[in-house]
């Protein structure tokens, strides 16, 4: 080494030993004691917070006292379905006037507008029913009847989840995953396909286990995703609430939709026993689940997330899909052969299977243009149906949601089209039971890297939604008739 190099790393080493040594004594003689002392009491605090002494009485803490209620072994559960039920009543009541607000402005003043300045200038009738009567007319009726559910569902589960009771459900639901031959991590990847099934199988990554995380992969689509809320409290609000009397409408349509997603718990727990006891056979893994701390949710942040990353990104991906998925309801609905659309072919002849089910053929011709998006099968149904029977003109009334005082268009679409309270029972359990997203397919394949267990995750749910709607429609007619 050089000796004017090796002299400037002396200087520099110098230096900052210099400058350690000024900084030493600045921060005092005790820094030693200080730190230790620092130590000792953290130590203490964490010991009188775990440590209970068979002489001491243990102080006060609101986290543990509320995980005594939250996971009680009799309360937990009880508890769990009561602020379920709140939630959707409260967004089943929210969403009512809102969305009548909306499809009274964008179906009832902005369509006929648009109708007319396109007569005014001459556009072709086939550019001015693809695009206005198709593609406008869809997104309209996913704004109207998707945004006022989600703007309230959604801040209010993040409010649930930042608050640190989502955690708390899985804790409840882990016994369960392991009799059944799951992981107990299954519970985490439930939780989060509520929000998105695509999430939900990603999640799934947390557990190690190769047969176990493929299970939580397979029952994922069990939990009901934000794509499908909409569609179940729309159907539960219009024909379950108004089976009942006016003042409990709101109570029982909540009741319905809670029972749906405690169903699709339950499947989940009955499929992955089957499956871990033929197809995927093996002992379930130990799971050891760390609670976080309650803290009081960040309502702002909170309300600002959930609006923008969830109710905002869901909306405009069920638009970008509505849009297009109009337009092709458009052209079925007007493309002849014989005289007849293309889509009434399809639907009188799939009605006669169909009818066995408990549905009917504009449902199931819905979901296959629903593939991409779940967000879009009630927008797809109503369009659909009004192209089916000619209801030309319905639609501009007061609402797309039901109100309890009177029957809005979407009902009186539905009731239109030869809807009951068996056919809105059958599209609730099939909208929990039918085949994946796209996207959700997509990921299975990329988690997976097998198209077996892509087209078992992908068809297990049909068969099972089939089985169960053709079950229910034998009980219900035998019963009723």
């Amino acid at each position: 080494m050089p000796k004017a190099k090796k002299m400037n790393n002396n200087i520099k080493r110098e230096s900052i030993l210099a400058t350690a040594n000024n900084l030493r004594w600045e921060v005092g003689e005790n820094l030693h004691d200080t730190l230790m002392e620092s130590i000792y009491k953290n130590a203490t605090s964490i010991a009188n917070k775990a440590v209970v002494y068979p002489d001491k009485k243990p102080a006060f803490s609101f986290d543990r006292t509320l995980d005594r209620i939250l996971t009680s072994k009799y309360l937990g559960f009880p508890i769990m379905f009561l602020i379920l039920g709140g939630v959707f009543w409260l967004t089943i009541e929210g969403a009512n006037v809102p969305s009548g607000l909306l499809a009274s402005l964008l179906v009832d003043t902005i369509h006929p507008t648009l109708k007319s300045f396109a007569a005014s200038i001459g556009i072709p009738f086939w550019i001015d029913g693809l695009l206005i009567d198709g593609a406008y007319l869809a997104m309209a009726w996913v704004v109207s009847v998707m945004l006022p559910p989600m703007a309230i569902f959604f801040p209010v589960f993040s409010l649930l989840e930042d608050f640190g009771y989502l955690p708390r459900v899985a804790f409840n639901m882990d016994p369960l995953y392991k009799r059944v031959g799951a992981h107990g991590k299954q519970a985490l990847t439930m939780a989060m396909g509520f929000g998105c099934n695509a999430a939900g199988v990603i999640a799934t990554r947390v557990i190690d286990s190769p047969r176990e995380r493929l299970l939580a992969i397979i029952t994922n689509n069990f939990s009901l995703c934000n794509g499908r809320w909409p569609t179940q409290i729309l159907i539960a609000t219009i024909f379950i609430g108004s089976a009942a009397p006016a003042y409990l409408a709101g109570l029982v349509s909540a009741a319905a939709v809670v029972f749906i997603a405690v169903l699709g718990i339950a499947l989940s727990l009955i499929v992955s026993w089957t499956l871990s006891k033929t197809m995927l056979k093996g002992e379930a893994s130990a799971f050891s689940l760390e609670l976080p701390p309650y803290r009081p949710p960040r309502i702002m942040q909170t309300l600002y997330t959930s609006l923008i990353d969830r109710t905002i990104f869901v909306l405009w991906r069920a638009i970008v899909f509505a849009v297009p998925a109009g337009m092709v309801i458009w052209l079925v609905s007007n493309i002849s052969v014989d005289g007849v659309s293309v889509a009434n072919h399809f639907i009188s002849w799939v009605n006669p299977a169909a009818f066995i089910f408990g549905l009917n053929g504009v449902i199931l011709l819905a979901y296959i243009i629903a593939i991409p998006a779940n967000e879009i099968v009630i927008p797809t149904v109503l369009m659909l149906t009004v192209a089916n029977l000619g209801l030309a003109g319905v639609g501009s009334g007061n609402g797309v949601m039901f109100e309890l005082e009177a029957v809005s268009d979407t009902a009186s679409i539905l009731y239109s089209g030869g809807w009951t309270l068996l056919t809105a029972i059958n599209l609730m359990l099939f909208s929990l039971l039918h085949n994946p997203c796209s996207t959700t397919i997509y990921t299975i394949y990329k988690e997976t890297k097998s198209v077996k267990w892509t087209m078992v995750s992908t068809f297990l749910p049909i068969i099972l939604g089939l089985v169960v709607t053709f079950f229910v429609t034998q009980v219900w007619r035998i019963i009723v008739n």
